[in-house]
């Protein structure tokens, strides 16, 4: 039993960025302001520099600790040559500024 007329595909709806515009659009002043949303959003997102360090500062403690889970002894040398390097910066600086 053989029918002519289509199978509907079931499609799930895939999420749209905020800072995409609608396809399908038939009125001009709807899709200005879709443009006008999605342009808006986009310079949010490129101007907002405190939620883009957050992000990237959650990103790196992610993966530090992931290396202190992995890696015990690394973490811990990579601890002590960072506190080393601090304490040398410190110890130039206080040094070129007395003499």
């Amino acid at each position: 039993m053989s029918s002519s007329s289509p199978v509907p595909v079931a499609r799930t709806p895939v999420p749209m960025p905020r800072t995409a515009v609608a396809l399908g659009i038939a009125d001009p002043v709807e899709q200005a302001r879709a443009e006008l949303k999605a342009a808006l959003a986009a310079i949010e997102e490129k101007a907002n520099v405190p939620r883009r360090v957050a992000k990237v500062t959650d990103r790196a403690i992610t993966q530090a600790r992931a290396f202190a889970r992995r890696n015990r002894t690394g973490a811990t040398a990579a601890v002590v040559a960072g506190a080393a390097t601090v304490g040398l910066i410190v110890w130039a600086a206080v040094r070129a500024y007395t003499r």
